[in-house]
């Protein structure tokens, strides 16, 4: 399937031409240079002499001349890019014509990215979103939305893709419990001091519509539960069972009036019966709208991606505490990687792989983020044409933007959202983690093709939306089989470029069933229980 190119706009640029110019030249004079002179009007000759002579004639043809070259300049400018100040975009663009790549061979160069299918988009297989309720689920409902009396209160911790997952467990707790669902509260996260609420992220109006059938979702408590004070529960082990969230919590509910949960993340299991699983991804995918003017911007950078074709976004995780949870040594000088080392040293707890393996064996295993020289070549092996426009989410790496030069060099066409946003259209968003990850979500889950160096939330939400969106292409790096092509440095490219292709067939975002591997999640891949085709609809009937 191939992707849809967005039609170039086109422009009509006028330059105004005084009079005396125009009248200064006869119409004979005109149409000598419309038409090709006949040999037996030999009187041209003298006339064309005449015209020679008059210093108005050359007054008109510069201004022919300046107006073709203009021409030429405009259909070259993008009116809707502006001009970043950042060294990752403009002195980027400069520096693809320092090296000789002029716009035709750009050009080229896009046309055989798409003639080798970096582009094109895998076979989705014809599934389609289907979130069809059972005939019970359907009948149950009536009574849940009409209950007054249960109130489940939560509050959700972590970055913005943490707390999303957190909240789409919330719903599913609530509507197991049949309680109204107070609107999440989030918690001020330590790292970046975001006291954003929900309704500052997320669509709170269109949250409690899309839901309005499924749980019902109230502001605040009502005025009888206002004094009661709230049954706490901070220890709900990992992947619990709805029988085990009725037979812990139902009685207390329903004598109290309110429950109070914390800490959510990964607590609620993945293997849920079918209607439970729909309405998992009913909250992720259609209920979970980012707000207006999240959206609005979300929607402005896109289009100025794609304002000269396709384009590739890349969730890179090369932040410090990235480097120090994942037990990973960013390689890029001694100094930085003492610095890592000393800081899992002084806080132990951060380290979220396993604490018994040694970097090597992290990297071996394809636990470890690809740095910047690593992404370049996995896209370079893919196919991906030096022209790609590429959209970089995520924080400022380790060692500031220099860390990005060996992937810039490759691919000079590269932007994130400092260098796309007008001046002052980001301020809003100024010290509000949440809100700029949210911007990046919507630019790289709406991009032609997303790829992320490590896993995370943000890379499994984005896959899971992708997935529902119609399976749009979605590198996944096959970490564990490549790196140690990566680190034979004896190996020609061509080769290395031959293996790493087919490493990657079959992880470009394609149809991949939840159930054939246990504990995957339905936000990440939301077949079969979220989607299906005409083979699983027929067989259903």
């Amino acid at each position: 399937m191939a992707v849809s190119k967005s039609n170039k706009k086109k422009h009509q640029s006028y330059i105004s031409v005084p009079s005396q110019i125009i009248n200064s030249i006869s119409q004979s004079s005109l149409e000598s240079l419309l038409h090709s002179p006949k040999k037996k009007q030999s009187h041209h000759g003298s006339k064309l002499r005449v015209l020679l002579k008059n210093p108005w004639f050359f007054v008109f043809l510069f201004f022919v001349f300046g107006f073709l070259w203009m021409l030429n300049m405009w259909s070259d400018f993008d009116p809707v890019m502006p001009f970043g100040q950042n060294p990752c975009s403009v002195s980027q663009e400069k520096a693809a014509l320092s090296t000789g790549l002029s716009s035709s061979e750009l050009n080229d160069d896009v046309r055989r990215g798409e003639k080798a299918g970096f582009w094109a988009q895998p076979d989705g297989m014809g599934y389609k979103p289907c979130l069809d309720f059972s005939p019970r689920y359907r009948t149950e409902s009536g009574d849940i939305v009409k209950d007054r009396r249960k109130y489940l209160l939560v509050v959700v911790a972590g970055g913005m893709n943490q707390q999303r997952n957190q909240i789409v467990d919330a719903v599913v707790i609530a509507r197991i419990l049949g309680a109204a669902l107070v609107v999440p509260i989030l918690q001020v996260n330590v790292i970046w001091g975001d006291e954003s609420e929900f309704s500052d992220i997320f669509d709170l109006d269109h949250f409690k519509n899309v839901l309005a059938n499924d749980v019902r979702i109230v502001s605040s408590l009502p005025s009888t539960h206002l004094m009661t004070r709230p049954v706490e529960e901070k220890r709900t082990p990992l992947h619990v069972s709805p029988e085990w969230i009725r037979s812990r919590y139902l009685r207390r509910i329903r004598r109290d009036g309110v429950l109070l949960l914390r800490g959510l993340d990964s607590r609620l299991s993945k293997d849920l019966p079918s209607d439970l699983q729909k309405l998992r991804c009913k909250v992720a995918f259609n209920a979970l709208r980012f707000a207006p003017h999240i959206q609005e911007l979300g929607d402005k950078l896109m289009g100025r991606m794609r304002s000269k074709g396709p384009y590739l976004a890349l969730h890179l995780r090369m932040e410090k505490d990235v480097w120090v949870r994942t037990g990973c040594l960013p390689g890029l000088t001694p100094d930085y990687d003492e610095m890592i080392n000393n800081e899992r040293k002084l806080r132990p707890e951060l380290l979220t792989s396993r604490s018994n393996m040694t970097y090597h064996e992290r990297k071996l295993a394809g636990l470890c983020p690809l740095n910047a020289l690593e992404v370049a070549r996995l896209l370079k092996a893919l196919g991906a044409p030096k022209s790609a426009r590429i959209y970089w989410a995520g924080g400022i790496p380790l060692g500031g933007k220099e860390t990005l030069l060996p992937l810039t060099r490759e691919f000079p066409h590269f932007y994130n959202k400092e260098d796309l946003a007008l001046p002052g259209e980001l301020e809003p968003f100024a010290q509000k983690a949440s809100l700029m990850a949210a911007i990046d979500y919507i630019v790289s889950e709406r991009s032609d093709v997303f790829m992320a160096s490590h896993g995370g939330n943000m890379g499994h939400a984005i896959q899971g939306h992708r997935a529902y969106a119609g399976h749009k292409k979605t590198i996944i790096p096959n970490k564990r089989q490549m790196i140690p092509y990566f680190m034979n440095s004896s190996l020609p490219d061509s080769e290395f470029n031959d293996i790493i292709l087919d490493l990657h067939r079959d992880s470009l975002g394609q149809p991949e069933l939840r159930t054939s591997k246990a504990g995957r999640d339905v936000t990440k891949y939301p077949v079969p229980e979220c989607m299906c085709n005409n083979t699983i609809a027929d067989a259903s009937v």
